[in-house]
């Protein structure tokens, strides 16, 4: 696990409303990491550094509490919805070679052939992986695949050592030719805009 992971937790002694707010105001995240059978324990977390790990699925931090380190996996964020500020996390406690059920981000590379449009009708698949390895994403190739193809859960290739807990029947990518009507133009335009946009990513 690189560095960037590693995350100094300081244990927080206040609760309630007003006390998270105190915290959000000095750049710190209140959280609670559930444990095995253990009692959740209630921490504070550097917002700004959070932010950056959070941008990746699936996050798994090293936690540095009182110079004890924990494995922790983010299991839930919860966002304010009009500032996008990460007002709470919950964390569950990992421990090595464990295994995790997680939404992974399906990537889609390639492109149809000419003409057709490849819909993504499933975003992420649920996966089994150890705690430890989790993948980023899965990835999808389109290239070339023609009108009426159709790739499921099952098709998709998975990371080593993750395991499919979706359904193996989900549609994943779905090929065809849009309606008549649609100019070819303007189809275009939408490939080029979509390309720009993977670009900027």
């Amino acid at each position: 696990m690189s560095d960037d992971n590693k995350v100094v937790a300081e244990v927080r002694e206040s609760f309630g409303k007003g006390a998270a707010r105190k915290i959000r105001a000095v750049g710190k995240i209140p959280a609670v990491i559930y444990g095995h059978g253990s009692d959740p324990r209630h921490v504070t977390l550097p917002a700004h550094q959070i932010g950056l790990i959070l941008r990746k699925a699936n996050a798994l931090l090293e936690l540095d509490i009182d110079g004890k380190t924990e494995l922790v996996l983010v299991k839930d964020v919860q966002k304010d919805p009009v500032r996008q500020i990460i007002e709470h996390l919950d964390l569950i406690v990992i421990r090595k070679g464990e295994k995790v059920q997680i939404e992974v981000p399906v990537h889609v590379t390639g492109e149809s052939f000419s003409g057709t449009i490849a819909d993504l009708d499933a975003k992420t698949l649920l996966l089994e992986a150890e705690a430890t390895h989790i993948p980023e994403n899965v990835v999808v190739d389109i290239e070339g695949l023609e009108e009426g193809a159709q790739i499921f859960a099952k098709d998709v290739e998975l990371p080593k050592g993750s395991s499919l807990i979706s359904d193996p029947e989900t549609l994943v990518i779905n090929v065809h030719v849009p309606a008549a009507g649609r100019g070819e133009g303007v189809e275009e335009e939408e490939a080029d805009a979509e390309a720009a946009a993977e670009a900027a990513e």
